[in-house]
């Protein structure tokens, strides 16, 4: 039956064994912790206090401690005190001995979940490992690597050391360990030229490893741009606007990529075209078959500003990843572009924090995808909401590869000025928030535009788009778009409509432009 304490004396947590002995008879005493069970927001853990000496032992105590952020709520068969992330256990006092060959438990819940291990560990004041030796528990957590500088092929980190005995240092990309050190710095060798990459570090000994640092995202050297362009891939859209045959717009213009709208949810976490088509066998993948057929490919869309998506439908990242994942499966996809910029996504914290963390899945379970996140703006950089997009997707180690932001419906007068002051506001936010540098910032961006006029009367001209197509190929933007090709034929003072951009143009000069990136 267990014993429960309250106040100081609580503490909840059955977490392993850790060696323990007195002082002055460490040899053959030892404490062992386990955790028991875990559930997110806490977890179980257990101390086994085991005497293999000749001596019984009047009186044990327990010391470790926690990393930053755990505490102990409850604790039972054991008298429990706490000063900050130090706790200390003693023997009950209807068990003073532990005689040769017994043993004693005692358990503790704690909080949060996903918990490492215990730190530190002293038995009787000596370490818990029934040497004297001190076995410590794992280490505390690194310090957040940093890039040393970048090659080619290569990519140099450096970090913090952990607090507590340290054996060593992996380094994950993602789950994958892509090295293991026993010092603080590392170089990763062996990378594509061109391309990023997401690291942390987790310290480890004996006793466990460490939870992991926070991450640090490069790129390595050798990419053609700036200068050279990247994806242009303007909207094709099947639900409405009269919508173009792509083997003729691609014929007519030289564009190789149409980012293809939208996935929705077809009920619940199940992905369809425009929530009324099949993911797959209907006019949506007919339209792709065509465009490969043409020499061409696709970035499907998924969200938008209406229709009811997949975001909000599907209650956990793994959940939605799981649905990406279809698509992804369905067409063998290169690259995924989500559209965040309704307030039912964007604006909602839970939806938008859940969109990064699958998207952060999907990275992991295919590595060469390319994934995009499009979003809107103000005339300076990134809003509120994009901001704290950013930082997540920095924190996380989200390790999205273009950050594409909708320089439109300012209400303004001069799109390309805006577009451009927009565009290195969001360099500025990517330099602050992953440490790039302006090349790298620019590497990892996109411009998605409104041909024609906007929803509130701005006029982008032929003229202003090819320069702004101009400035993004020069700075080496990786990524240009525009909404969409179905509107991409003139209809001179025809206002917003879904087949024609409102002002006087040839067919598919947008597209033609930016085929030029």
């Amino acid at each position: 039956m267990r014993r429960w304490l309250t106040g100081l004396a609580s503490a909840a947590l059955l977490i392993g064994f850790v060696s323990v002995a007195p002082a002055g008879a460490a040899a053959g005493l030892t404490a062992t912790f386990t955790k028991v069970s875990d559930w997110g927001s806490g977890f179980e853990g257990k101390v086994t206090v085991a005497n293999s000496s000749g001596s019984a032992v009047n009186g044990w105590t327990i010391e470790f401690d926690l990393p930053g952020g755990f505490s102990i709520p409850t604790a039972w068969d054991a008298q429990h005190t706490a000063s900050g992330q130090h706790h200390t256990f003693r023997n009950p006092s209807w068990a003073p001995t532990l005689a040769p060959g017994a043993t004693a438990t005692f358990g503790f819940n704690g909080t949060p979940g996903n918990f490492s291990g215990i730190q530190n560990c002293r038995f009787n004041g000596e370490g818990c490992d029934g040497g004297g030796g001190g076995n410590p528990g794992a280490p505390g957590t690194p310090g957040t690597p940093s890039t040393g500088g970048t090659t080619n092929s290569a990519i140099t980190l450096s970090w913090g050391g952990s607090s507590g005995t340290v054996t060593g240092y992996r380094i994950y990309e993602g789950s994958t360990v892509r090295a293991t050190v026993t010092g603080t710095s590392t170089t990763i060798s062996g990378l594509a030229a061109c391309s990023t990459h997401t690291y942390a570090v987790a310290a480890y000994n004996s006793a466990g490893e460490s939870a992991r640092s926070g991450s640090v995202t490069a790129t390595t050297t050798g990419c053609t741009n700036p200068g050279g362009g990247g994806r242009g891939a303007p909207y094709l859209y099947m639900g409405w606007g009269d919508p173009p045959a792509p083997a003729t717009v691609m014929s007519a213009t030289g564009i190789k990529w149409f980012t293809m709208a939208f996935v929705l949810s077809g009920g619940g976490c199940t992905p369809s075209w425009d929530s009324a088509r099949p993911l797959t066998g209907g006019v949506d993948q007919q339209t792709i078959n065509a465009i490969r057929s043409a020499g061409g490919d696709v970035v499907p869309s998924f969200g938008g500003w209406q229709g009811n998506k997949l975001g909000p439908n599907c209650s956990t990242a793994q959940a939605l990843a799981g649905a990406y994942q279809q698509v992804i499966n369905a067409y063998g996809l290169k690259a995924i572009d989500i559209d965040i910029e309704n307030s039912d996504e964007f604006e909602n914290d839970t939806v938008r924090n859940r969109i990064l963390d699958a998207l952060k899945i999907v990275k992991q379970n295919n590595p060469g995808i390319q994934t995009i996140v499009t979003f809107g703006t103000t005339t300076t950089g990134p809003n509120y909401y994009g901001n704290l997009l950013i930082e997540r997707a920095a924190a996380i180690g989200a390790n999205i590869d273009v950050f594409t932001i909708m320089p439109f419906d300012f209400g303004g007068s001069n799109i390309a000025t805006d577009t451009i002051n927009a565009s290195e506001g969001l360099k500025n936010k990517l330099k602050s928030s992953f440490g790039w540098s302006d090349t790298q910032a620019y590497q990892h961006m996109g411009i998605s535009g409104m041909n024609g006029l906007s929803d509130q009367q701005e006029m982008t001209s032929t003229g202003t788009w090819t320069t702004i197509r101009d400035w993004a190929k020069s700075h080496g933007l990786a990524r240009l778009a525009f909404w969409a090709v179905n509107r991409d034929r003139g209809c001179a003072g025809g206002g917003v409509v879904s087949n024609c951009s409102g002002i006087a143009q040839n067919n598919w000069d947008f597209t033609r432009i930016t085929a030029g990136f």
